[in-house]
């Protein structure tokens, strides 16, 4: 059965070059670890709808859920005690929500356990699954940049935190890994159906994972092409009305203008020549353009 894993960030970061970066910055630091603990958070309202879509059906996968929403509750937990303990903010992260864009881009009609179980319980797993692998790669990449970064008291303490919470999650993806082979093995028929799920989950992870990551010139329409990737692994007549339904707002994307906006602010603040030197020539040439800057 095909294994399918979250891709680079426009196929040029990895989850370990932006961490790095990352964790040298306090700021942003202090913000990927809210938009982990809102992560965590609101997992547990989503894990929540599909229990109760389900209504008890299969009691084992209902059980199964339930351990998982006790887990993420007990992350978020453990985040929002460190990041009170920090100082930092717990409030709704800043920018564009990558939860609120997978949402988006879901087909709900597939998603709806009460229309057909089976169809609903693969989409259900698939989706759950794609994501708690971004969130591991994220985690591992994470610990990795904090053993390289100074051994700060507060970098100790942000490692120690997300090696509690990384076992767990390398769990969950084993779990759903476990069931949706499971459930392949019933027939061809069956299998059929879970790759076809897990091509169209990685598809809309990989979109909204990018939406949240990229704010340069030309945004828009990566995101509308990123849209149609998504919409490539339904059926034809299924596509029209999918595109039509979410292209304007991926098109004008009002979230991702509200995000430059207070990006631009942010940095011209903290370092006026910075921005004229690195965020400009950045947010002018892509993530891509950069990278050539940096090999050069």
């Amino acid at each position: 059965m095909t294994v399918a894993y979250p891709r680079k960030f426009q196929n040029a970061l990895s989850a370990r070059d932006i961490l790095n970066q990352v964790v040298r910055d306090r700021e942003i630091h202090l913000i990927t670890l809210n938009r982990y603990r809102y992560s965590e958070q609101r997992s547990c309202k989503d894990l929540t709808e599909v229990i109760e879509t389900l209504n008890g059906k299969p009691p084992e996968l209902v059980r199964d859920l339930s351990h998982h929403i006790s887990d993420e509750a007990r992350h978020a937990m453990w985040l929002t005690d460190l990041l009170i303990d920090l100082g930092a903010d717990i409030g709704t992260p800043p920018g564009s929500s990558y939860i609120d864009e997978f949402d988006r881009l879901l087909d709900k009609n597939a998603y709806d356990a009460k229309s057909n179980l089976e169809d609903g319980i693969i989409a259900a797993l698939a989706a759950i699954n794609v994501t708690e692998k971004r969130g591991c790669e994220y985690f591992s990449a994470h610990i990795y940049a904090l053993k390289q970064a100074p051994q700060t008291e507060e970098n100790i303490k942000i490692r120690e935190t997300i090696e509690k919470i990384f076992p767990e999650e390398a769990g969950h993806v084993r779990w759903g890994n476990r069931w949706l082979a499971e459930i392949a093995r019933k027939s061809p028929e069956h299998q059929q159906k879970v790759e076809k799920a897990k091509r169209k989950y990685a598809a809309i992870e990989q979109a909204a994972f990018e939406s949240g990551m990229d704010i340069t010139l030309g945004a828009e329409l990566r995101r509308v092409a990123n849209l149609v990737e998504v919409a490539n692994t339904m059926p034809v007549w299924e596509r029209p009305q999918y595109l039509m339904e979410r292209l304007p707002q991926t098109l004008f994307a009002p979230d991702l203008q509200f995000t430059r906006v207070m990006a631009a602010q942010k940095a011209w603040q903290r370092d006026p020549q910075a921005f004229m030197d690195k965020f400009v020539p950045m947010f002018l040439n892509g993530i891509k353009g950069r990278e050539k800057t940096k090999q050069s």
